[in-house]
């Protein structure tokens, strides 16, 4: 059972928090982390982006969100918003959005951002809209984690987050590592329980 850990990384900080995540996904038994990334856009018309990434995950393809039974959304923030490229490619999922392939999965969502106050949240609480858009059932951070409520770094009730700092220099902190590999055992579990709950027909 795969989840799908999908973001955009423009300086590589949402790359580690997803890396942090996919950890956390892969134990609980049985679940997989499938990391996926999505090309930069441009406003030049001809440019275009190589069909594989020079390093990294694969760019995603709509047969990814068919496959996973869970979601994990993460971008940049941008002005308390997710980074266009990723947006670009969710304007795309009509389809996927009329047949209901992701309707009943759980999603969460994570950020980095360059400053403590830089829109985290804003940006957290924005990438839920289309997921729940989606029909998907949204998992955060409890505050019976510890982590949680001590941080003086990253992390939020709404998902994983990381304060890269202005100059993106600041590395993923104790904390901020813990919350997202239990944000992403908490994904893990809940996608496993509804898979498995479907399957013997209790959902």
């Amino acid at each position: 059972m795969n989840i799908l850990i999908l973001y955009y990384s423009r300086q590589g900080a949402t790359r580690q928090l997803a890396e942090q995540i996919a950890l956390g996904v892969e134990r609980v038994p049985g679940m997989t982390a499938r990391l996926r990334t999505v090309p930069p856009v441009s406003a030049v018309c001809e440019a275009t982006a190589p069909a594989i990434p020079d390093d990294g995950p694969p760019y995603v393809e709509q047969s990814d969100l068919d496959d996973c039974v869970g979601l994990a959304l993460g971008s940049p923030t941008r002005y308390g918003n997710m980074a266009a490229p990723l947006k670009h490619f969710i304007d795309s999922t009509t389809s996927a959005w009329l047949s209901g392939t992701l309707a009943g999965k759980p999603g969460a969502v994570f950020t980095s951002t360059g400053s403590m106050h830089g829109g985290q949240e804003a940006t957290l609480l924005s990438m839920m809209i289309p997921l729940l858009h989606h029909g998907m059932v949204m998992v955060g951070l409890p505050y019976s984690e510890p982590a949680l409520m001590g941080t003086r770094t990253g992390g939020t009730p709404y998902g994983a987050s990381h304060v890269a700092g202005v100059d993106n220099t600041l590395p993923i902190s104790a904390d901020e590592k813990h919350l997202a590999q239990v944000l992403g055992t908490r994904l893990a579990q809940t996608a496993r329980a509804l898979h498995l709950g479907r399957q013997r027909g209790d959902a």
